[in-house]
């Protein structure tokens, strides 16, 4: 197995660069790919940042590149988890953050706006200070 950077990734999901796109396609065919949680929260924010992705593009782009058939996630229940609150309007770097805490009682911020988001997408764990 081979744990990828976020260029890589990124170099995939966008085909952006024909050399590097090409090589990373064919790495991604040749190779069982581990993909850590850091490296997907890097990602989003690069397609959403300097590609200009749509929060309901991303949440399409990271769902589909999560289920290649190489691609191994880090904690994929956390990452199911965070896309779907994501798809229901929470950041995904807030909602990232709330799935990795797990069997936490609560998830505290100062944040406002990520505790509502929360609530609103189903997400009870998180309180504001």
């Amino acid at each position: 197995m081979l744990a990828v950077d976020t260029n890589v990734v990124v170099r995939l999901l966008t085909g952006d660069h024909p050399q590097e796109s090409a090589k990373a396609k064919e790495l991604f065919e040749r190779e069982t790919i581990f993909v850590a949680l850091t490296v997907l929260l890097e990602t989003e924010w690069v397609l959403r940042s300097a590609y200009g992705f749509q929060p309901a593009r991303l949440v399409v782009a990271l769902r589909a590149f999560a289920g290649l058939r190489n691609v191994v996630i880090q904690d994929p229940p956390a990452l199911a988890k965070a896309l779907a609150w994501a798809e229901r309007g929470m950041d995904f770097a807030d909602a990232l953050h709330l799935a990795q805490a797990g069997d936490c009682d609560g998830f505290a911020s100062f944040d406002g706006r990520l505790a509502k988001a929360a609530r609103r997408a189903g997400a009870e764990k998180a309180v504001s200070l």
